[in-house]
């Protein structure tokens, strides 16, 4: 931050899950997590002391296709599941529960290895994304996709990670928005 204050803002209720996390990120995943969440709120314009909570599951594929089963109707395992608290537009000031984001370990590992990417990169790549879905921001149209995409490689390159889009036709978390 430039003011120098500490970011108090969102609150982060992180849930590990699952061991695998562990050894994927080779430490502990919450100063990541924190890293790409308060990134977002910086960028969204969030009050250093705004009220608002997103809880964070890092589990395993196992647990997501059960999860995205049972609330999307698809049984198979994705790499983030966003589920927003409240219908928000780009912009829109959440409220004082912004949502749940669930990673899955298994998928999130594999995908960072087949684009030839860091896993820590990766995952703080779909945490950006998955927030972004929390405060409203989709791409079901070419025009939502590329506002999003584009917040995206801003906010990513603020933590000095790569546009994710440059490299690769591959479409992250296409279906892993509760939001679909």
């Amino acid at each position: 931050m430039t003011d120098g204050r500490q970011r108090s803002a969102p609150r982060i209720l992180l849930s590990e899950d699952s061991d695998l996390w562990r050894e994927l990120l080779k430490g502990d995943p919450e100063p990541l997590v924190r890293e790409a969440i308060f990134a977002v709120a910086e960028d969204q314009g969030f009050a250093v002391d705004l009220d608002t909570e997103v809880s964070v599951t890092l589990t395993d594929d196992a647990e997501v296709r059960e999860v995205n089963k049972e609330w999307r109707g698809k049984d198979k395992p994705t790499n983030v599941l966003s589920f927003p608290m409240a219908e928000l537009e780009p912009g829109d000031e959440p409220g004082p529960l912004l949502g749940d984001l669930v990673l899955a370990a298994e998928t999130c590992g594999r995908e960072a290895a087949e684009e030839g990417k860091t896993p820590s990169d990766h995952v703080r790549h779909l945490i950006v994304h998955g927030m972004l879905h929390l405060l409203g921001f989709d791409h079901e149209t070419d025009e939502d996709a590329e506002d999003m995409e584009s917040t995206e490689i801003r906010i990513l390159a603020g933590l000095g990670i790569a546009d994710p889009y440059a490299e690769s036709e591959l479409s992250v978390a296409t279906d892993g928005n509760a939001r679909d």
